[in-house]
């Protein structure tokens, strides 16, 4: 069973959105427990959908992925999402940086996971974020560290999910959406109580 592209595009969508990525990061708790306030995710968590960077260095690589890469250059990486952590009252980037993953139609697990080690050497050498107009005040060093969070579904391949418990990365499964329609009918279908 593959992946449909309405369930990717509804996650990707889904998670451009704080109190949704917030509900991701729950899932995985050392995530949850590097956002610098909780009580103020809006302040806290920046969310970069398909996220660009201009890195310090070029870089050339030959083999799998072939980059070739000028210093100074803009570069969008393999990613869905790229949550950098703020400090809510200085609005400064603090800690960690991480990347959702996403698994795409007809994607398999080499594919996966090339993308989060493309994406491990393409910030490997230093990078400044391209910013959002909204946040350009902020300051877009690079992070002390990355971490990855895969987004899997009901209907990804077993094999996926047993390569990155190996490799041990983290990952969570999206509910499949039959579920979540299966329990908006029952909830609009229970009868009105009588007055």
């Amino acid at each position: 069973m593959f992946v449909q592209k309405s369930s990717y595009e509804n996650a990707i969508a889904r998670y451009c959105d704080t109190p949704d990525t917030l509900e991701l990061l729950r899932q995985h708790r050392p995530y949850l427990e590097a956002i610098p306030s909780l009580r103020r995710p809006d302040d806290s968590l920046i969310l970069l959908p398909f996220p660009l960077v201009r890195l310090r260095e070029s870089l050339s690589q030959r083999g799998l992925s072939g980059l070739d890469i000028r210093a100074g250059e803009t570069v969008c990486l393999p990613c869905e999402l790229g949550i950098i952590m703020c400090e809510p009252d200085w609005q400064v980037k603090v800690g960690v940086e991480i990347f959702i993953l996403i698994h795409r139609p007809q994607e398999d697990f080499s594919d996966l996971l090339l993308r989060w080690r493309q994406t491990q050497v393409l910030l490997d050498r230093g990078y400044e974020w391209v910013m959002p107009y909204r946040y350009r005040h902020i300051y877009s060093e690079a992070a002390q560290r990355i971490f990855p969070l895969f987004v899997l579904f009901e209907e990804t391949p077993q094999h996926i999910k047993r390569g990155l418990e190996g490799a041990s990365l983290p990952y969570v499964v999206e509910p499949s959406p039959v579920q979540e329609s299966e329990f908006e009918e029952e909830l609009f279908s229970t009868e009105s109580p009588t007055l």
